[in-house]
């Protein structure tokens, strides 16, 4: 069965940092590119980070840059996304998608697979 679990999100404090994971099962994860994308609430989902099979990465969010990482580790079909120095405006619901052709896009339309999201609160 094709899956994609997010975990590691939770309320942290302005500053703070938080890593989240997503673990793939069911596909060829390791020829996908996976994307990160989050959604606060009345905002349509935004394009934060993306890697390549390579572990090349593209950032599509400017406030990110400097602060938040992607990593993956194929041997375990996980990638990490690292989050340090987090603003209340971090705060979302964090997914990861997958899409094949190792292609990476900042519109989660491109994406062929999701997780069910994992939440971040960044507040004091």
């Amino acid at each position: 069965q094709l899956q994609l679990v997010e975990s590691g999100g939770g309320l942290v404090q302005p500053g703070g940092s938080l890593r989240l994971s997503c673990v793939a099962s069911g596909f060829d994860y390791y020829t996908y590119a996976i994307g990160w994308f989050r959604q606060a609430p009345g905002k349509e989902r935004e394009g934060v980070l993306c890697i390549y099979t390579s572990g090349g990465t593209t950032t599509y969010a400017g406030s990110v840059k400097g602060r938040f990482t992607v990593s993956r580790d194929n041997a375990k079909n996980t990638v990490y996304l690292q989050m340090n120095s987090l603003k209340s405006e971090d705060s979302a619901v964090y997914y990861c998608g997958a899409r094949r052709d190792n292609y990476c896009s900042s519109s989660a339309q491109m994406y062929d697979y999701w997780g069910q999201g994992t939440q971040v609160t960044v507040s004091s």
